[in-house]
């Protein structure tokens, strides 16, 4: 059976999980997912996108 799952489910699940198990603060997490809205507006935005689809590719490769 194949799940697929958008990968921004993913994040706001291992968020969530920071917040209710690690003590993470949720300001925090919500000041890191604002810095990363504002990033994809640099030049920076096409790295991350080509390295986030690599990274995913390669998970999913391995499963295969």
């Amino acid at each position: 059976m194949t799940v697929s799952l958008p990968l921004v489910v993913l994040l706001g699940f291992f968020a969530w999980g920071a917040v209710k198990f690690l003590g993470v603060r949720t300001w925090i997490v919500v000041l890191i997912a604002l810095f990363g809205f504002c990033l994809s507006d640099t030049f920076l935005a096409p790295a991350i996108e080509s390295g986030t689809r690599s990274g995913v590719d390669i998970v999913n490769s391995s499963h295969d």
